[in-house]
């Protein structure tokens, strides 16, 4: 019976370990003897839905640290772009008035 208790789903499992949280060790010994299964069976499921849920709240952590970097990194490149914007505002009106100068020179010298 313990190889099919190995295909049994990840929900199948935590619904056992649910349904035998509140169990004395002999409760929990009747139970698995009714359902072809080991109490250390459903103790390494418990401890692996305890062990999952640990992970899962460091996973969570780290995304968390990973979205404000992103976030961190994000503003910095949009600062970065404002300034190059800047930059290239500037640039083009300085070369817009550089040719309006030459006009005027040549119009002059042409005078």
């Amino acid at each position: 019976h313990q190889k099919n208790t190995e295909q049994w789903s990840a929900e199948a499992k935590f619904a056992t370990v649910m349904e035998t949280a509140s169990l004395s060790e002999a409760e929990l010994s009747q139970y698995c003897r009714e359902r072809g299964l080991f109490p250390e069976q459903v103790k390494a499921w418990k401890r692996a839905c305890i062990s999952g849920a640990g992970q899962a709240e460091q996973s969570k952590k780290a995304e968390q640290a990973a979205r404000k970097a992103e976030k961190k990194r994000i503003r910095g490149l949009e600062t970065e772009l404002r300034r190059k914007d800047k930059a290239l505002a500037e640039t083009t009106a300085l070369l817009v008035l550089s040719k309006k100068l030459n006009v005027l020179y040549e119009s002059d010298n042409e005078e």
